[in-house]
């Protein structure tokens, strides 16, 4: 693999048999709800990016390095910790972060355990107000 390479790029895998291979029961539905989630706060169909992650939505960046790619603009790997959310952050994230109930920041990171763990409201604004976020600044 080249040096500059990207290793997290969009497949053609399916998510959902991506989804079905989560041996576990609970973090498999939450993946197929947060799926849906995702995909009505974008509007777009859910992607396989590398791997493990379920990403909606693209843009292209470049780096002043000359280093460039595509990304999704919302997306989420199940781990096996906690579902990763990684959402662009916008004005108001902090506010909405401390209404949403059990979760954990790393970096632009998001760390859910369980989304019963969450106020599904708190988070479905969350989704959009990122997504409506990463649209209009194409992630900068």
């Amino acid at each position: 693999m080249a040096k500059n390479t990207n290793k997290t790029t969009e497949t053609v895998a399916s998510v959902s048999d991506f989804i079905n291979t989560i041996a576990d029961e609970a973090k498999r539905a939450d993946s197929f709800k947060l799926t849906a989630l995702m995909e009505e706060a974008s509007g777009h169909k859910a992607k396989m990016w590398g791997p493990a992650i379920v990403g909606f939505g693209s843009y292209h960046y470049k780096y002043e390095s000359g280093r460039e790619g595509d990304a999704p603009l919302i997306a989420f790997s199940p781990r096996k910790s906690s579902l990763t959310l990684y959402l662009p952050g916008f004005e108001s994230k902090e506010q909405l972060l401390q209404k949403l109930g059990k979760h954990k920041q790393s970096g632009g990171c998001t760390h859910i355990v369980k989304l019963t763990d969450v106020d599904n409201t708190v988070l479905r604004q969350l989704l959009n107000e990122s997504f409506k976020h990463a649209e209009t600044t194409n992630c900068k």
